[in-house]
C-alpha cells in the first residue's frame, strides 16, 4: 500500500510536512478513498489523520568566545577623513607655489615627502616651515597669503 500522494495531499492541505502527517491503520480504507482537499479536512476532524508535533531542540546558549587581536574592528574613517583634507590642501599649496616658480622642483619633492610623512598640522604650520628653512623666500610667502585674503591678484596670478 503506497499511500505517498495521499500524505502530500494532506500536507499541502493542512500546511505542514509530509514528514508530519499521520494515518491510522484502522482507516486506511477511507484515506484511500479521499481524492480532495475537503475528503482530506473531514478525515482530520473525524481523527482518521494527525498531525505531529514540530520536534525541536531546546536553545541552546552560545559560548563567549575571547575576541582575538584579528577581530577588532576600529573606527579610523574620521581619521582619515582629517588627513585625506589635510594632505589635499597642502599638496595643492606645494603645488601652486611650485608653479608660481616660488620654490625649486626639488624642494617641491622635498615638501611633497614631508606632507606624505605628515610632519606639518596644517597650511600654515607648512608655511611657517617654509619661511624658516628659506628666509629670503619668506616675503613672497606673506604676500601670497595676504592676497589669498583680500582677493586681490599679483604678477598675474589668478584667484
Amino acid at each position: 500500500m503506497n499511500l505517498k500522494k495521499k500524505k502530500n495531499l494532506a500536507a499541502r492541505t493542512f500546511g505542514v510536512g509530509a514528514g508530519r502527517i499521520m494515518f491510522r491503520n484502522e482507516r486506511i480504507d477511507e484515506i484511500k478513498e479521499a481524492i480532495t482537499k475537503q475528503d482530506m479536512r473531514d478525515l482530520m476532524s473525524s481523527n482518521a489523520i494527525m498531525i505531529k508535533d514540530v520536534n525541536g531542540r531546546r536553545k541552546i546558549k552560545k559560548r563567549n568566545r575571547r575576541r582575538g587581536a584579528g577581530k577588532i574592528k576600529k573606527k579610523i574613517r574620521l581619521r582619515k577623513e582629517v588627513y585625506k583634507n589635510v594632505t589635499r590642501k597642502l599638496r595643492a599649496f606645494a603645488r601652486q607655489l611650485n608653479l608660481q616658480g616660488r620654490i625649486t622642483k626639488e624642494y617641491h619633492k622635498e615638501l611633497r615627502k614631508k606632507i606624505k610623512s605628515r610632519i606639518f598640522r596644517s597650511k600654515a604650520h607648512m608655511s611657517e616651515m617654509i619661511k624658516d628653512t628659506l628666509k629670503p623666500w619668506a616675503k613672497n610667502v606673506e604676500k601670497m597669503e595676504s592676497t589669498k585674503k583680500s582677493g586681490k591678484k599679483i604678477d598675474g596670478e589668478s584667484k
